[in-house]
């Protein structure tokens, strides 16, 4: 697959960066948080050693173009402290250029939820796909219990079209997949829609 550049994008609020070595920590906390990782597809982390493979493993992944992991860092003008920390992930893999489709995957520190960073960093990677790589297509797999992330998705425009049953094991738990897709076109739309609604209140 053709190497693909891995650019900075930037929100009002968050930034999508790329993963650096000293986000291992912060990759650790969040994937060994048991409330994060209720509905993932592996079990929480037990050592900091996993966090620092996955690193590496998302960097050979960018390396070769096949993945992109970003980081989701605040803004300077928004974090407390000024700094970029990773306070989450966003990701597309599986990039098909032959069928110009991806997924896309995320998770955010629990200290962070509820203020609508997930969105945005949504929003910046799916601009991204669509308007720049130039994808069709791109696919979500959740747990049907995930309500909040499939909220989050339906929000961004995609559309559930199913339900894998009984596809991932996770320790003791079996879980279903719930498959949500989003069209290229549907983007727009979506995208066009919230820009007018932000016109028509910039011009109450």
């Amino acid at each position: 697959m053709t190497k693909t550049r891995l650019p900075q994008l930037r929100g009002a609020r968050v930034q999508l960066r790329a993963q650096r070595a000293g986000d291992v920590p912060a990759l650790f906390a969040i994937h060994s948080d048991p409330v994060v990782m209720r509905y993932w597809s592996f079990p929480p982390w037990q050592h900091v050693e996993q966090a620092q493979e996955m690193f590496k493993k998302n960097d050979c992944g960018r390396r070769s173009g096949e993945f992109l992991p970003w980081a989701i860092a605040l803004n300077a003008d928004v974090a407390r402290d000024g700094n970029d920390a990773l306070i989450g992930t966003c990701s597309l893999f599986a990039l098909d250029t032959t069928h110009r489709r991806a997924m896309i995957g995320y998770a955010l520190a629990r200290a962070h939820w509820g203020r609508g960073y997930a969105q945005e960093a949504l929003r910046l990677a799916l601009e991204h796909a669509f308007n720049t790589l130039a994808l069709n297509r791109v696919e979500a797999d959740v747990d049907p219990r995930n309500t909040a992330s499939m909220r989050l998705l339906e929000r961004c425009g995609f559309k559930r079209e199913g339900v894998l049953r009984e596809r991932w094991r996770v320790g003791d738990d079996v879980q279903d997949s719930a498959i949500y897709g989003l069209l290229a076109r549907d983007h727009a739309a979506t995208a066009s829609t919230a820009g007018a609604a932000r016109q028509t209140a910039g011009a109450a």
